[in-house]
């Protein structure tokens, strides 16, 4: 199994949703950054189960206990090992889907894959693997100190923050639990969500990331161009199924004129519909993108599927299950950004006898 990400930074985990615990170890970490533990802790709080009514109520303290590559709190450019225990298993609720399979779920490919598979919670392909990168990802936001990296909400299901990002107060991100900084459209949001979890069902919708103050040169120019860099981490978020940036899909309805971004003096743009990336490098304006999730896969409603057998089954989910990912999603699509950026942003350091 692929189980590393990042090229130079690298993090490679372990754990199941039911297992023991979960973990990972981070490589080629520079030493001597003074880490702030308190802002770790924090984004796996803003990440962790049960934090309000519109979330899975799976109660998981979700608490990271480092293990080596840290001394007197400073980095020591050795390997980063960390784990988080899990606490709050309840496996029983799986055992009915133990011999069948769940529509959209990752089941039946599990199966032909490995065959086998662990069935509770999902096993590896369980959304609380998202932890071991929000870890990394706050680390990686440290390091680099300077970007500002800020995701919210901006869509559930037909429900559209219509402001555009310039003016948005992302201070208020976390003032609501569906972390849209629009309060307005906040609440239609969490009234949504609360009429699909009475109905046992399940909504998706869209995350925006708008990163700030990133150097020019971030990016690769072939295969590790800064914006495939950022769609590779962002697809490999469960429930993900898509990945724009700047103009996006609009952006195939222009022509060169509408869309070219013409150079002010100071070497800003005047537009930004490039999203901060050219030549698959950094410009040094606004990166922003947007990231697409579907519906949860698991509703608390009766659905045909079949057993391993193709036999015709009927199953429920049974459970705590998030309604909507979004809420959760928003601290690990920033902590990917990071990590993704400081990876780049520590190759780009060999790319030029400058930046030593």
């Amino acid at each position: 199994m692929f189980n590393t990400l990042g090229n130079l930074l690298s993090l490679t985990t372990f754990g199941e949703s039911h297992g023991a615990a979960y973990g990972g170890i981070i490589n080629n970490f520079p030493a001597g950054l003074t880490l702030d533990f308190d802002k770790i802790q924090y984004e796996l709080d803003r990440r962790k189960p049960g934090q309000s009514a519109i979330v899975t109520q799976r109660k998981e303290g979700d608490k990271v206990q480092f293990l080596s590559g840290i001394f007197e709190g400073k980095t020591t450019g050795t390997p980063i090992g960390f784990i988080i225990e899990n606490e709050n298993q309840k496996s029983k609720d799986y055992d009915h889907i133990a011999k069948s399979y769940r529509p959209s779920h990752a089941d039946f490919t599990y199966d032909q894959k490995f065959g086998i598979r662990d069935y509770r919670g999902g096993g590896k392909s369980s959304a609380r693997e998202t932890m071991n990168w929000v870890v990394a990802g706050a680390m990686a936001k440290q390091l680099l100190s300077d970007i500002e990296i800020n995701a919210y909400v901006s869509s559930v299901g037909d429900i559209f923050c219509e402001k555009p990002y310039q003016d948005l107060d992302f201070s208020k991100t976390e003032s609501n639990e569906v972390r849209c900084p629009d309060a307005e459209t906040a609440e239609k949001m969490i009234s949504r969500i609360k009429e699909i979890k009475k109905e046992g069902n399940t909504i998706g919708g869209t995350i925006t990331c708008v990163i700030k103050n990133v150097p020019v040169g971030i990016g690769e120019p072939i295969f590790s161009k800064l914006q495939a860099e950022l769609a590779k981490a962002m697809l490999n978020i469960n429930a993900c199924k898509g990945f724009e940036y700047g103009s996006g899909f609009c952006g195939a309805k222009m022509t060169g004129k509408e869309h070219n971004d013409v150079f002010n003096t100071d070497f800003t743009t005047k537009s930004n519909l490039s999203g901060g990336i050219q030549g698959g490098i950094s410009n040094g304006m606004d990166i922003y993108f947007r990231v697409a999730f579907k519906p949860v896969a698991t509703i608390l409603r009766p659905q045909e599927s079949v057993d391993k057998e193709g036999n015709p089954v009927i199953v429920e989910g049974k459970g705590r299950h998030d309604p909507c990912v979004l809420p959760r999603a928003v601290p690990v699509v920033e902590s990917l950004a990071a990590f993704v950026l400081a990876d780049l942003f520590l190759i780009n350091k060999t790319r030029n006898i400058n930046n030593f």
